[in-house]
């Protein structure tokens, strides 16, 4: 596994125009930065930087030989500060409201200057992730050759945020916050179909069904790994997506990006719903052509972008190929 390295952000400002000390630590696989193109993976909202190699969570996509392959480039993975993932208790963050998307968005910008990069291949991001993606190339128009949001939108829609509100009820309300909110999140990260193929309303015992025994195990599970601030700030993170938010409308804000952007979206999701993606997709297609959308076919909802790897490959494929390669090569020469 790539070791953890460490950018100090110092009197970073917050959105309350407070400053503070930031963290922002990630992990490097494949190529060395300035030797290969860079391609930047954001994280979902329990994931960290550890994207690929045996303990990977995108292990599946990214590799030697794999669809974004190690060979050829350079992935970079940024932690969102205050996830948790380095287990030092003082790089935790209390004040979760001071942070939104945009937030993370800038505080990654900055790691990306720090670490001397002014130019991407792709920026990929799954889920809040790809919320993230979207704030991004906002944020900076000319960062990436290709902006690639998988199971996410632009912005956070109110059916997201009433759920983000019930998250954060949960996380300062139960007992066992983190159990109980984790529950919650999995019924939205499937869909009724898949919980019906899963488990056909079979009983561990007479009292019990393996539904509740399942929704037990993945609370307890990320009770275990998974720190309470981290999950309130990663749910207030995820509440907050709006690339529109005091800059202008939609098709001016995304107007501005000059990445090719390739949205992967998932009918059968509860959370960003496909209908929000595909308007998205026909307001952007009236006035520019480098914009294209994608399906996940699954009954599996939110999380077939961590299940239906053969499909998402099918569709990256293309993207990260010899000859995409090879064009941002040419650009990136002139760029220098």
């Amino acid at each position: 596994m790539s070791s953890l390295k460490y950018i100090t952000i110092s009197s970073f400002e917050l959105n309350s125009k407070t400053t503070q000390d930031i963290i922002l630590s990630y992990q490097l696989f494949g190529k060395p930065l300035n030797e290969a193109p860079i391609v930047l993976v954001n994280h979902a909202l329990t994931g960290n930087s550890n994207v690929c190699g045996k303990e990977g969570w995108w292990s599946d996509l990214i590799g030697e030989n794999k669809c974004i392959d190690t060979n050829q480039f350079a992935i970079l993975a940024f932690n969102i500060p205050g996830n948790g993932y380095d287990n030092v208790e003082k790089h935790l963050i209390e004040n979760y409201k001071d942070f939104t998307a945009r937030t993370i968005a800038e505080i990654f910008s900055i790691g990306l200057k720090s670490l001397q990069i002014n130019k991407l291949f792709a920026v990929i991001g799954g889920s809040v992730g790809g919320g993230i993606a979207w704030e991004l190339a906002a944020l900076e128009p000319n960062l990436a050759t290709h902006l690639i949001p998988v199971a996410s939108d632009w912005k956070s829609t109110d059916w997201l945020i009433a759920n983000c509100h019930i998250q954060d009820s949960i996380l300062n309300n139960s007992s066992l916050p983190l159990v109980d909110a984790r529950m919650h999140a999995m019924t939205l990260y499937r869909t009724p179909e898949s919980f019906t193929n899963k488990f056909q309303r079979t009983e561990v015992s007479k009292e019990r069904f393996n539904v509740e025994s399942w929704l037990d195990y993945h609370g307890k599970v990320l009770s275990k790994r998974f720190n309470l601030s981290a999950y309130k700030l990663m749910n207030q993170i995820l509440k907050t997506i709006d690339i529109t938010k005091n800059r202008g409308t939609f098709n001016e804000v995304v107007g501005a990006i000059n990445s090719t952007i390739h949205m992967v979206t998932i009918p059968s999701d509860l959370f960003f719903k496909s209908d929000d993606n595909w308007n998205a997709y026909v307001d952007l297609k009236l006035t520019r052509d480098n914009v294209n959308i994608s399906e996940i076919k699954s009954i599996h909802g939110h999380d077939a972008f961590l299940i239906e790897y053969e499909q998402l490959i099918k569709i990256l494929k293309p993207i990260f190929d010899s000859s995409y390669q090879s064009i941002y090569n040419e650009t990136l020469k002139k760029c220098l």
